[in-house]
């Protein structure tokens, strides 16, 4: 069943889907749901990535990469733009969640683009 599930579908795919539920539970896991701008920035950043994580499950669109990618650079960014940067936890969170989503979707992009670079 597993390998049925996993048939044309990328492990990066997958990876964003669990890096969107981190970025939307981060608020309550790390402790800052109280504080209104990082936790909506997190329920909305977190709920864009995995509707996009799904819809590149059921049927892959380059497109839906680069706007991961985007994503992942603003939630990187974000603690600086929206400033939230004082706090640590938070701005590391942000940083670190979002550097992962960015290098996850240049992963898949490049996979795209080099189809037979794992065999």
């Amino acid at each position: 069943m597993a390998n049925a599930l996993m048939e044309g579908r990328k492990v990066q795919d997958w990876v964003n889907l669990v890096l969107a539920a981190c970025v939307f539970i981060s608020p309550w896991v790390i402790g800052f749901a109280a504080e209104a701008t990082p936790s909506w920035n997190a329920w909305i950043v977190g709920l864009l990535l995995g509707g996009l994580a799904v819809a590149a499950i059921s049927a892959f669109a380059e497109w839906e990469e680069w706007v991961n990618l985007v994503l992942g650079l603003w939630l990187a960014a974000s603690p600086w733009l929206l400033g939230f940067a004082a706090n640590m936890n938070v701005m590391w969170t942000n940083v670190v969640l979002g550097l992962l989503v960015a290098v996850v979707s240049l992963w898949a992009v490049w996979d795209h683009h080099h189809p037979h670079a794992h065999a």
